[in-house]
């Protein structure tokens, strides 16, 4: 399968993510999530980004378990509880926020195992 971005073909696997991570890109991301029918709002943005940082630092993508500890804890108030956090990042991406998010990020495919952390 593939994409294209700014007239570029971008390869990607059957399920979306990209075959050469070094494709990514703002435009790449943004033409996945519209493949994908999300539309890119800052709280998106800020994840992908989050995504790909803890990814360049720690050489794997975080886990659901890794978000919620850590962002749902840096953002206050608004998700003292991390069901409730949890409960946000799926009306976010509603098939599995793991998943999308490493697409979306231009990341590897987490294996299941990857997902709970």
């Amino acid at each position: 399968m593939a994409i294209e971005v700014q007239g570029k073909i971008i390869e990607t696997d059957e399920e979306g993510f990209l075959v050469n991570l070094d494709d990514w890109s703002e435009e790449v991301s943004e033409a996945i999530a519209n493949q994908e029918g999300i539309e890119l709002k800052d709280e998106h943005i800020g994840l992908i980004d989050y995504f790909r940082d803890y990814y360049n630092e720690h050489q794997v993508h975080p886990t659901m378990h890794v978000i919620v500890q850590t962002l749902g804890r840096n953002i206050g108030k608004t998700f003292h509880d991390h069901k409730v956090y949890a409960q946000w990042l799926y009306k976010l991406f509603p098939t599995d926020p793991v998943s999308e998010l490493c697409k979306l990020a231009g990341l590897p495919k987490p294996l299941p195992s990857e997902h709970d952390g």
